[in-house]
């Protein structure tokens, strides 16, 4: 799988390119998302394998008295 390593979805002007503290805050905000969609993709698959390896079991209700 190969994964696009772009640091902003929109181009930004020349100026704002050259200026190194916008520069690491557009890098910063595509590797937190990068981020989140990786751990969001590990919690989706070991979910799916905890569904798998789990048998359906009736939940058991508890009755207050």
């Amino acid at each position: 799988m190969t994964q696009k390593h772009i640091a902003t979805v929109q181009p930004l002007p020349s100026s704002i390119l050259h200026n190194s503290v916008e520069v690491r805050r557009q890098y910063t905000r595509a590797a937190a998302k990068q981020a989140v969609q990786l751990i969001s993709r590990k919690m989706r698959i070991m979910g799916r394998k905890a569904r798998t390896a789990t048998p359906d079991m009736p939940q058991m209700v508890q009755r207050g008295h």
